[in-house]
Order: structure tokens, then C-alpha cells, then sequence
């Protein structure tokens, strides 16, 4: 062999070496970067049809059975005194939506009260300082590697996560941390950092789909501290609609099954221990915080569904930016419709993605990506299901003609969207024009849009119409107009001013609807009112 192909054997055979080498090294080290495609595993779901009777030891098994994947939750998390103040009020009257369903914010789940709230307590003007508060909840271990599932109002903006295991002494607990949370379906995905020295007993998973009302169920859960509590009930309902925000609601499990503060983020189980629900909210009335036997779970299908996603730390839904009303029991025929089946657009969102199609209000979507419509709820369950940047195609009734327009679906911002919502429409001075042109079939007395009022009232540039200047509270237009709302056009045909809108209100029989187009506050909406 020639010294040339000598010299390039071995340096051939050097390189080899060294590539292998560094292999190895890597692999010693860790210094090779961990996939990003790393998932977590769905737990396996058991849809066999509920067979068998009970007896005496049913539900003995499942709590033996089922208790030791529940887990205790104590969170700590920071609250200025002003914070405290605005959720413990004075006289302890809150009646927000916290205080309603999963009992008192900062102490909502939790057998300790913040210190009380005093006026001498002679601090006197000084700056609120922050506060430690501690809550508890429930949760449930559902894969050996630490994951738990949880409600996202149990570990919202907590500072500190501590978890206590059912196979340990009382005073042992592991730290946790969030991987993944859901305000929609107030749900939550945290992880065990410290991990204990024994295995960890994991969920079993049902068929949320198939129960049904009536079925026997079991909730375990740490309701005012005392912790791995077992309560009975059945089903009360399914597909319950819960309204989370504003014009989005959850369908959910209602049960009569004890319920309490606590209990939030624990498991509730079929009669074969798995887990068809994780226990949410609560209904309490002004005598009672507690349960009163209408307690909520989100099913566990959903949760199962959104795993993947909590997983990677975030939610993705879709959105085309409408506001929707559910189709009128009386007058859907005025629409073009044959049965009381579609979703009346009554708003659409300024540079959303329906209004990039061109869907209007007044519309009524009838059909979404080639499935029909049923109704409002059908509609927003399907839009949030869609991945962001699909074309869908959607048909529409306009004028009781159908037409279709593309809709690029934008990705749904829900905190965004909760923001939109809190904004009030600006309440503007009472108009005083001479020209008034009484309703009295609607309740309504409107007045022509002057100059000065189209400014405060900020109509666009060359709309005009009849501004509603009162509202009969028994009338029927009561809770669907207000003071301030201008009629820009009346089943189609636009209104200029207060004498025409009179006269195309006037025309419709009575029983029938009246299709307005409204403008309110910054925005173009629709509203459909029956004539009495």
C-alpha cells in the first residue's frame, strides 16, 4: 500500500474513531439535546357498558380501591390587603362567582381563614403589603411519573405546591409544579418534583360519554380539610350547560353526591372505580355555603381530550370572532328556517375572521364545515374545536337565502376575550329631541339622531336612524334594547330616522319578529324582539 493511501486509511479511520468517541461521550454526559416531541400518554379509557348489581360492598371496594390516587393539594399564593378587602367585603355579603360556586377565593378550599381583617389595626395609611394566603384542594395521580390532575382554580397564581399522598404520614408532603392549565374547563395538569420512595397508584379511567342519569357515583375529595372523604349520590344530569364567561359555557355532569368546598380537582367515579368527572363547583344559596346536592364535574372525556395539551403548557382553540343568540322558539319561520335549528349571528367582531367573509348580523349560521348546526352552544363547541388558520366552509340564511363564505378560523385568546367582555357600553346623556315616536307594541319611545348625539353616541360617518330614548321594563323590548341604542334597520329595510323606523315597526303582525340591526356603544349588533 502506498503511503498516500496509508496516510488516507488512517485518516479515514481517525474520524470513525472520533465521531464514535464523541457519541459516546454525549451519551455519558447528556449532552445530546431531549426531544421536543416528547408526549405524555392519554391514560386508557374503559367504554364496556356499566353491568351487575350492588351489594353491601360496592362501594366499600371502590373507596378501598380508589382513595389512594387522590391526593391533597395546599397551595400558597401572594394577595395584597386591598385584594382581600375587595373578596371578603365588609360584612362577608360577597356574591361573585367564586364565592357562589367554589366557596370563599383564597380561602376557597381551605380549613384555614386569612387573618381577619381589621380597621385598628394600626397601620394607618401605610401601603398594603402582600399577604400569604393558603388554599386546599383535590386532585388525582393518573401516570407513575407524578402527573396530576387537577381544577385550574385550585392552583391559579399559587406560589407554592405541596401535595400530600393517602400511602404517607399526615405531615409528608412533595412539591409540585404546574405544567399546563385551562380557565375553559377549569382544568389543570401539575407534577410531583419531589417524588417518594414507593410506587404511585394511578387513575382508572371510564366512558364520560355513556353515563347517564341515575348512575350510581362515588366523589373522594378534602372537603373543609378533612382529607380523602367518600360521598354517595347518582347522576342528576348530563350535558348540563355551566356558563364559564360570557357567551361560553362547558356541558357538565350534575350530581347529588356530597360536594363541598375541598372537594374541588377530585375524582368522581362509576361503580367500577374509574373516573367519569372531576369535581368542580357547587351551587350554595345566602343560607348555605355548602352543598345542597347540586354539585358539578367537568366529564372526564374533555380532560382526556386536552391532556396532550396541558401537556405542552397550551391550550389552542378556535375562533371566527361572532357573537351568537340561540334561534327563538316562536318567529324562526321569519328567518327563512323550517325547524328552530342554527345560531342567529347577533355580533361581529371588527377585524375578526367572520367579518373578513363577510358574515353579517342578522345572519343565522345554519351550517359549519359540513355539519349541520343545532343550535348556539353546537356552534361555539365547534368552532373551538377547530385548529387555527382551517378554511372552513360556513352556510348562512341571510334574507331567508342561503349563501356560504370561507372563514379562516383565528385562534381563540380567552383572556383577551374576557377583557371585551368586562368593558360596559358608555352610557351616554339622555337624548332630548322634540320629535318623539312612541312603540307601544315594543315598549319602545324613539327620537331622531342629531349631529351632536351621533358624535357622543360615536355612529359612524353617514349612518343615521332612531335612537331608543326609554324602554318599557314589561314591554318587549325590555332586556333586549336600552337607552342610547340606535335602530339603523328594520327586517332589512334601513331606517333614517325615528318616523320610519315607527312606521317599519308598525308593519309587522303581531307574534311575528322584528329583525333590527343596532348600534351600540363602539359596535353594529343584531337583535331580534317579538311583537306583542
Amino acid at each position: 500500500m502506498s503511503t498516500r493511501k496509508t496516510t488516507a486509511f488512517y485518516a479515514v479511520l481517525l474520524v470513525v474513531a472520533s465521531l464514535f468517541v464523541g457519541m459516546v461521550i454525549a451519551s455519558r454526559l447528556d449532552l445530546t439535546p431531549p426531544s421536543s416531541a416528547q408526549t405524555i400518554a392519554v391514560p386508557p379509557m374503559n367504554s364496556a357498558p356499566l353491568t351487575g348489581p350492588l351489594d353491601a360492598s360496592t362501594f366499600r371496594n371502590i373507596a378501598k380501591a380508589a382513595t389512594p390516587m387522590v391526593v391533597n393539594i395546599r397551595t400558597e399564593m401572594k394577595a395584597k390587603a386591598s385584594d382581600l378587602n375587595d373578596f371578603f367585603g365588609t360584612g362577608g355579603q360577597q356574591d361573585d362567582l367564586f364565592h357562589r360556586f367554589f366557596g370563599n377565593p383564597g380561602q376557597q378550599d381551605d380549613d384555614q381563614a386569612p387573618a381577619p381583617r381589621g380597621r385598628g389595626n394600626g397601620q394607618g395609611g401605610r401601603k398594603p403589603k402582600e399577604q400569604t394566603t393558603r388554599a386546599a384542594g383535590t386532585g388525582f395521580i393518573i401516570s407513575k411519573d407524578g402527573y396530576i390532575l387537577t381544577n385550574n382554580h385550585v392552583v391559579e397564581d399559587a406560589t407554592k405546591i405541596e401535595v400530600s399522598l393517602y400511602a404517607d404520614e399526615a405531615d409528608v408532603s412533595y412539591k409540585a409544579k404546574v405544567i399546563g392549565r385551562d380557565p375553559l374547563t377549569d382544568s389543570a395538569l401539575i407534577q410531583l418534583i419531589d417524588k417518594p420512595n414507593h410506587p404511585l397508584p394511578e387513575a382508572k379511567f371510564g366512558d364520560s360519554s355513556q353515563v347517564e342519569a341515575g348512575d350510581w357515583v362515588m366523589a373522594i375529595g378534602n372537603p373543609f380539610g378533612y382529607e380523602h372523604t367518600v360521598t354517595v349520590g347518582v347522576i342528576s344530569a348530563t350535558s348540563r350547560a355551566f356558563r364559564v364567561t360570557n357567551g361560553r359555557s362547558n356541558d357538565m355532569l350534575q350530581t347529588d353526591a356530597a360536594i363541598n368546598p375541598g372537594n374541588s380537582g377530585g375524582p368522581l367515579l362509576n361503580v367500577r372505580g374509574e373516573v367519569i368527572g372531576m369535581n368542580t363547583a357547587i351551587i350554595t344559596n345566602a343560607r348555605s355555603e355548602g352543598n345542597i346536592g347540586i354539585g358539578f364535574a367537568v366529564p372526564s372525556n374533555t380532560v382526556r381530550d386536552l391532556l396532550p395539551q396541558l401537556h405542552t403548557g397550551k391550550i389552542t382553540r378556535g375562533r371566527i370572532g361572532v357573537s351568537v343568540l340561540a334561534v327563538p322558539r316562536e318567529g324562526f319561520e321569519d328567518f327563512g328556517l323550517k325547524t328552530r335549528a342554527g345560531a342567529i349571528v347577533a355580533e361581529v367582531t371588527p377585524g375578526g375572521a367572520a367579518l373578513k367573509a363577510g358574515v353579517e348580523p342578522g345572519d343565522v349560521i345554519i351550517q359549519y364545515n359540513g355539519r349541520p348546526v343545532k343550535n348556539n352552544d353546537d356552534l361555539v363547541k365547534m368552532v373551538v374545536a377547530t385548529k387555527p388558520g382551517t378554511s372552513v366552509p360556513v352556510k348562512v340564511l341571510r334574507n331567508k337565502s342561503e349563501k356560504t363564505v370561507n372563514v379562516v378560523v383565528d385562534e381563540l385568546d380567552l383572556d383577551a376575550e374576557q377583557n371585551q367582555n368586562r368593558r360596559g357600553t358608555p352610557k351616554d346623556d339622555q337624548p332630548s329631541a322634540p320629535e318623539q315616536q312612541g312603540t307601544g307594541s315594543f315598549g319602545l319611545t324613539l327620537e331622531p339622531v342629531t349631529p351632536q348625539m351621533a358624535r357622543r353616541l360615536r355612529l359612524p360617518s353617514g349612518r343615521s336612524g332612531a335612537v331608543v330614548t326609554e324602554v318599557d321594563p314589561d314591554g318587549a323590548s325590555a332586556g333586549a334594547l336600552a337607552q342610547g341604542d340606535v335602530l339603523l334597520s328594520v327586517n332589512g329595510k334601513e331606517v333614517s330616522n325615528a318616523v320610519d323606523a315607527a312606521r317599519e315597526l308598525q308593519k309587522i303582525p303581531a307574534g311575528r319578529l322584528a329583525q333590527l340591526r343596532v348600534w351600540r356603544g363602539d359596535k353594529e349588533i343584531f337583535v331580534p324582539v317579538k311583537k306583542e
